[in-house]
C-alpha cells in the first residue's frame, strides 16, 4: 500500500514538472466592440506589450475600459498611426443630456504609465464660485507666459462660445463657463471643487483641411500612448517574410513572445506558417528538459526504492526508522 501511494506520488511530481510555464496562449483579440485592439495594447493576459498589461479591459466582450486611478472609463476609439485613445468619463457634462450637476473625481492617470494626457485636451468648468475662482477673460499674456495664469479660467474661450453640439445652451441656461489649463490632477479635483460640473473637449483631426482647420472639437479625454518598437517585434508582424505573428509576452517571465496563428508561441517569428527549430516555445523546450531530468530522477529514486523494500524488514508497527524511510 505504501509503495503504492509512493509510485502516485512520484507520478503526479513528473506530471508537474512537465507543465509547460504560463505563456500567452491561444489567439489575442483584436477588437473589443468597435474599437481596433492592436499592439502594444491588449485586452487578453500576453497580448502586447508588458507596458500595458492589465490597464484595459473587454466588458461583454462590447465596451473596451480603460483603468486609472480615478476609475474605469469607457474608450470609445483608438488611433494607432497617431497613437491615442478617446476616453469617455460619465461624469462629464454634455449637451447630450440636461446640464445637472456632478462633484465627482475628474478623469486621471497614474504618470508612471506609458498613458498620457494629450495637450489637444481643453477642460471646462460650468458655474464656477468666483468668489473662490479666478473667472476672467484670459490676460494676452497667458500666451506668452502660461505659468503665470495658472489660477485663471478664461471665460472667453472659444469653446465656451462654440461648445461642440450646442452653441447657445450656456446662455439659454443662463450658465457660466470658463476654460481651465492644470498643471495636475490635482488642480483639476481643486477646481472641480468650487464648479457645478466640468467636461472635456479634445481636438479630434478630420485630416482633409488645411491648419487650423483640420481639427474641430469633440467631448472626450485624448490619452496618448507610447509603441515600444522592437526588433523582435518587427520581425514577428513582417508579413513581407510570411511571419503573420502577433506580438506578445510570457505572463510568467515578461519575455517576448510572437503568437502564432493557432496559439502556437515562438521566440522570434512565424514564418512560412511554422514554429522552427529556433522558434519553438522557450517554455516547450524547458518544459522538455524538465521532464527528462525530473523522469530520470523519479526512476532512479523508484529504484533505490524498490531495492530498499526488498532489502528491509517488514514494518509492523507503524514506526520507521531513518533505514526504510523513503524521502
Amino acid at each position: 500500500m505504501e509503495m503504492r501511494l509512493h509510485l502516485h506520488v512520484l507520478a503526479i511530481l513528473v506530471i508537474i514538472s512537465a507543465r509547460p510555464p504560463s505563456v500567452a496562449g491561444g489567439l489575442c483579440r483584436d477588437s473589443c466592440g468597435d474599437v481596433p485592439v492592436r499592439y502594444p495594447l491588449g485586452i487578453d493576459d500576453g497580448c502586447g506589450s508588458p507596458y500595458y498589461r492589465s490597464m484595459l479591459t473587454c466588458a461583454d466582450n462590447t465596451t473596451l475600459r480603460l483603468r486609472t486611478p480615478s476609475g474605469t472609463y469607457p474608450v470609445s476609439g483608438a488611433d494607432y498611426a497617431d497613437p491615442h485613445l478617446v476616453v469617455t468619463d460619465p461624469s462629464m457634462w454634455t449637451c447630450a443630456r440636461p446640464f445637472t450637476a456632478v462633484h465627482a473625481a475628474p478623469f486621471s492617470l497614474d504618470t508612471s504609465t506609458r498613458f498620457s494626457l494629450s495637450p489637444r485636451n481643453d477642460h471646462l468648468f460650468f458655474n464656477c464660485d468666483e468668489e473662490r475662482v479666478i473667472v476672467a477673460p484670459r490676460p494676452a499674456i497667458c500666451d506668452r507666459y502660461p505659468d503665470r495664469c495658472d489660477s485663471a479660467c478664461d471665460s472667453a474661450g472659444y469653446l465656451c462660445r462654440n461648445l461642440p453640439g450646442c452653441r447657445g445652451a450656456l446662455e439659454e441656461g443662463n450658465m457660466s463657463c470658463c476654460a481651465y489649463r492644470p498643471r495636475a490632477a490635482e488642480s483639476l479635483r481643486a477646481m472641480l471643487r468650487h464648479c457645478e460640473a466640468y467636461t472635456t473637449v479634445y481636438w479630434r483631426a478630420v485630416g482633409d483641411k488645411f491648419p487650423p482647420y483640420d481639427q474641430v472639437p469633440d467631448y472626450g479625454v485624448r490619452v496618448d500612448f507610447e509603441i515600444p518598437v522592437t526588433t523582435r517585434c518587427l520581425q514577428c508582424q513582417d508579413r513581407r517574410r510570411g511571419a503573420n505573428g502577433t506580438c506578445g509576452f510570457d505572463p510568467a517571465t515578461r519575455d517576448f513572445v510572437c503568437i502564432c496563428d493557432g496559439g502556437r508561441n515562438s521566440t522570434t517569428d512565424c514564418a512560412d506558417g511554422r514554429v522552427t527549430g529556433h522558434g519553438a516555445s522557450a517554455g516547450v523546450v524547458a518544459a522538455t528538459v524538465v521532464f527528462s531530468i525530473s523522469a530520470a530522477i523519479g526512476i532512479g529514486g523508484l529504484v533505490m526504492y524498490i531495492r530498499k523494500m526488498r532489502s528491509s524488514k517488514v514494518v509492523t508497527c507503524g514506526v520507521q526508522s531513518n533505514e526504510n524511510r523513503f524521502f
